[in-house]
C-alpha cells in the first residue's frame, strides 16, 4: 500500500492546516496508523495515532488539545488538523502504520512562521 501525504504550507503562528494521507488501498480500517513528523536536524517522532476501529485516539504531548487525528475510510485517507500552530510543529509530516513500517512516503512540509 503506498501513502502520500499532502495539505503542508506556509502558515503564520496561531493558524491552521489540515494534512491528508491517501493510501492506495484499505488499510486505516484494518491497522493502527499515525502521523510522525522530522524537523531541521532532529530525529523523526512520534505526533499522534488511531486504532483501526477509530475508536482509540493518542497524542504526543507537544500537541495535544491542538491537533485531531480523523480518517475516512471509504476514501482510504487519514486526516490530522492542527489548530494554534507554533513555529516549533515546522516540519516534514509523515502518515505510517503504528508501529512505523520501514517504508516512508515523500512527506509534507508544515512552515510556521510570520
Amino acid at each position: 500500500v503506498q501513502l502520500v501525504e499532502s495539505g503542508g504550507g506556509l502558515v503564520q503562528p496561531g493558524g491552521s492546516l489540515r494534512l491528508s494521507c491517501a493510501a492506495s488501498g484499505t488499510i486505516f480500517s484494518i491497522y493502527e496508523t499515525g502521523w510522525y513528523r522530522q524537523a531541521p536536524g532532529k530525529e523523526r517522532e512520534f505526533v499522534t495515532r488511531i486504532s483501526g476501529s477509530g475508536g482509540i485516539t493518542d497524542y504526543a504531548d507537544s500537541v495535544k488539545g491542538r491537533f485531531t487525528i480523523s480518517r475516512d475510510s471509504a476514501k482510504n485517507t487519514l486526516y490530522l488538523q492542527m489548530d494554534s500552530l507554533k513555529p516549533e510543529d515546522t516540519a516534514i509530516y509523515y502518515c505510517n502504520t503504528y508501529p512505523p513500517g520501514t517504508r516512508w512516503g515523500q512527506g509534507t512540509q508544515v512552515t510556521v512562521s510570520s
